[in-house]
C-alpha cells in the first residue's frame, strides 16, 4: 500500500519573513527532495481539508482559540508570544495544518492508508491547550490524537516525538490521560527547557548535545521499544521534526537522514505487530532545507 502525503498551498502562506527559519521555503524543500528523489512516482499526494473550531477545540481551549481568531490581523503581524507571529494567512494555513492531521487519520483508521504524512507549518508541538509558543499555533499532532479518541474509540494512542526540541505542548494536553504514551527524544538543556524526567506513559529522552543518532537508538530500543510493546498502540502518531540533523544549526545534535530512516523503519515495524501498519506524521522542526528535504525522503523511503 503506498505512502500518502497531505498538504496544501495554505500551508505556504503562512510567511512572517522570508528571515524567520520557519518560513515557506522548508515545504518546498520537502517537494524539491521528492521530485529529484523519484518518490512522486511511488507515492499519493493530495490536498488536506481544514479543520474547523469544533475539532481545534478538542485539544485546545475555546477562549485561546477565539483570541488567536481575534487577533488574526488583516495587515502586517501579529506576536503570539515572544516567537510566534501570525499575518494574514496564518490562520487560515493553521486550520490546514490542523485538518491534515484529522484527514491522515481518517484515511489510516479507515484502511485507505497505512503510513500518511503530512507536509504542514506552522508546526505544533509547542502549542499548549491555552497558548502559543515556538513558532506553533495549534496543536496538530494533539488534535490528530484527540480526533482519533473520540472519532475512533481508541484506548490506546502512541505519540513519537524526535525533534530536537521536547514537545511541551503534546505533553501539557496529555498529562493526565492514560490513553496516551508519549514519547519525546530532545536535546537538553534547551529550549523549552522541560524537565527531564517523565513518567510512565511521558517517556522523555534528553540528550547531550553534540549526541549522535547512535544515543537514540540505543535508547529507544532499550528503553522506548519494550514500553511501547507493553503499551499496544492501536495507532501510532509521530511529530516528525529533523531538527536533530547535524546540518541544522538551530540545534546541536549530529543525527543524519540514515537516523531517520532507521526510526521509520522501526516505527513501521511496531505499528505492524500492534495497529495494522497505521501511522500518521506531522511535521515538526527542520530549518536546514537540503536537510530536511532529505530526511523526509529518507523517512518516506523506510515506509514504502
Amino acid at each position: 500500500m503506498p505512502v500518502t502525503i497531505l498538504s496544501h498551498p495554505a500551508c505556504n502562506r503562512h510567511n512572517v519573513g522570508s528571515d524567520h527559519p520557519e518560513n515557506p521555503a522548508r515545504l518546498h524543500a520537502i517537494s524539491d527532495q521528492i521530485l529529484s528523489s523519484g518518490l512522486e512516482f511511488v507515492i499519493h499526494q493530495r490536498d488536506a481539508k481544514a479543520a474547523d473550531v469544533e475539532q481545534i477545540a478538542l485539544a485546545h481551549d475555546r477562549a485561546y482559540i477565539q483570541s488567536v481568531i481575534s487577533k488574526s490581523p488583516s495587515t502586517g503581524q501579529v506576536w503570539l508570544d515572544d516567537d510566534t507571529a501570525i499575518m494574514n494567512k496564518s490562520l487560515e494555513a493553521a486550520m490546514y495544518a490542523a485538518g491534515a492531521g484529522i484527514m491522515a487519520v481518517d484515511l489510516v483508521m479507515q484502511g485507505h492508508d497505512q503510513q500518511v504524512f503530512c507536509a504542514i507549518r506552522p508546526p505544533g508541538h509547542h502549542a499548549e491547550s491555552a497558548q502559543a509558543m515556538g513558532f506553533c499555533v495549534f496543536n496538530n499532532i494533539a488534535i490528530a490524537a484527540k480526533y482519533a479518541l473520540a472519532q475512533y474509540g481508541l484506548r490506546r494512542v502512541a505519540i513519537i516525538d524526535f525533534d530536537v526540541h521536547h514537545g511541551n505542548g503534546t505533553e501539557q494536553i496529555f498529562r493526565t490521560d492514560d490513553r496516551v504514551m508519549f514519547c519525546s527524544s530532545f536535546e537538553h538543556p534547551f529550549y523549552p527547557y522541560t524537565d527531564p524526567i517523565g513518567t510512565p506513559l511521558c517517556l522523555k529522552m534528553p540528550l547531550a548535545a553534540g549526541s549522535q543518532g547512535a544515543a537514540f537508538r540505543q535508547a529507544f530500543t532499550s528503553e522506548w521499544l519494550p514500553a511501547l510493546r507493553a503499551f499496544q498502540p492501536e495507532l501510532i502518531l509521530v511529530s516528525a521534526g529533523f531538527d536533530a540533523h547535524q546540518e541544522d544549526e538551530m540545534a546541536h545534535l549530529k543525527w543524519t537522514e540514515h537516523d531517520y530512516a532507521w526510526i521509520a523503519s522501526e516505527l513501521k515495524q511496531l505499528a505492524q505487530e500492534y495497529c495494522a501498519g497505521r501511522i500518521v506524521a506531522c511535521l515538526e522542526g527542520g530549518y536546514a532545507h537540503s536537510a530536511l528535504g532529505r530526511s523526509v525522503v529518507a523517512m518516506l523511503k523506510a515506509w514504502i
